[in-house]
């Protein structure tokens, strides 16, 4: 569904990703899994458009995505939600959430999206009329998933998910994702909480220093000894 081969990109002259390659399957949830530094945002960033490949390939339903701009790929049904959520704190919830409905598709839906994520996180239909930034960070992050969500995602990818969550909220977030999960929804993940990340996961890729060192099922990956050393503490 989206296939990313053998991508390199950075920032100015310093060259983050050397060859990053993956491809997500269908109705499938993928992990991404890294140490800090290892080029995991950068790729994220890249297949968005929000950052140049300077060489590979993302293509998406077929479709060579090199020169699409990241408003027109939402519009196709990539959608990011970033690390650091980048919410609009003065606004509400309910008027963050309608932003993500921006996309011609999304328009159509928004009442029907509206109950979803209201469905999915029953405590933002208590806060809908809250600024966003009297919310808590666990509160904040699910605005922002929700808010990818009302853009109707055909791949939803989230940066750092449980980034500063506390157990409780990071177990609700991820719980959200197993329903996501079992309606079809083709998601990528980034997150700091491997074992977690991969207990919920069908595949996984590793990477290292710009590269894709690891793919396999998420299980596979899991039983790594690598993985098991550099990244679950064993």
């Amino acid at each position: 569904m989206l296939e990313v081969r053998d991508l390199t990109s950075g920032y100015g002259e310093v060259q983050i990703l050397w060859g990053a390659s993956l491809a997500l399957r269908q109705g499938h949830l993928t992990t991404l899994i890294g140490s800090n530094g290892a080029g995991k945002t950068t790729l994220l960033r890249a297949i968005m458009g929000l950052l140049r490949p300077w060489a590979g390939s993302v293509r998406f339903e077929g479709r060579d995505l090199r020169n699409v701009s990241p408003h027109a790929k939402a519009d196709l049904g990539l959608i990011l939600v970033p690390e650091g959520r980048q919410l609009f704190t003065d606004m509400t919830v309910s008027e963050n959430l309608e932003l993500g409905a921006v996309n011609r598709r999304a328009r159509a839906q928004v009442d029907r999206n509206l109950e979803r994520v209201i469905e999915l996180f029953p405590r933002l239909k208590e806060r809908r009329r809250q600024r966003t930034a009297t919310l808590s960070g666990g509160e904040q992050q699910m605005v922002a998933v929700a808010r990818g969500l009302m853009a109707e995602p055909k791949v939803l990818m989230l940066d750092e998910l449980s980034l500063g969550l506390s157990p409780r909220l990071t177990i609700a977030l991820f719980e959200a994702l197993q329903k996501l999960r079992a309606e079809g929804l083709t998601m990528l993940l980034v997150e700091q909480n491997v074992r977690l990340a991969l207990a919920i996961s069908d595949d996984a890729y590793v990477l290292s220093e710009g590269r894709t060192v690891l793919a396999g099922s998420a299980a596979e990956v899991e039983r790594n000894d690598d993985v098991k050393r550099a990244y679950l503490g064993l």
